[in-house]
């Protein structure tokens, strides 16, 4: 079955930041460096593909000269129903660390629980549960 996969361009910080959602997240973190995969058009350490393999994978890699980076308008990483609870808490407090919270998690008028964070990356996250029946 086809899923989509996020794949994240980093301005040299890719293996610091997949290593922070490694923390958050939990999984297994992969990380092949440019030197390994002989490529001469970046630093030899930085980091030419990463995967986080696990309950959010994620990969990305360091932009080579000239190649555009993150920039996210518009968009959200949505994390709705997509763990326990106390798991999903735990992600958005994790995910705030060091970034800004735009909504807290918590009950909303509707039902749901939800709420919004933006990462020190910049990755803006949706986060949410419905409550239990």
């Amino acid at each position: 079955m086809a899923a989509l996969q996020i794949y994240l361009t980093f301005p040299g910080t890719t293996r610091e930041a997949l290593g922070f959602y490694a923390d958050v997240f939990g999984g297994e973190l992969s990380l092949h460096t440019y030197q390994d995969f002989g490529r001469t058009d970046g630093g030899p350490n930085s980091i030419a593909h990463g995967t986080l393999d696990g309950p959010v994978p994620l990969a990305g890699s360091d932009a080579a000269p000239g190649e555009k980076t993150v920039r996210l308008e518009g968009i959200r990483l949505s994390l709705l129903g997509t763990a326990e609870p106390n798991i999903l808490h735990e992600w958005f407090d994790g995910l705030a660390v060091g970034g800004q919270v735009l909504d807290p998690l918590a009950p909303k008028p509707w039902g749901a629980s939800d709420g919004q964070v933006l990462d020190r990356y910049g990755l803006h996250w949706l986060i949410g549960y419905e409550p239990a029946s």
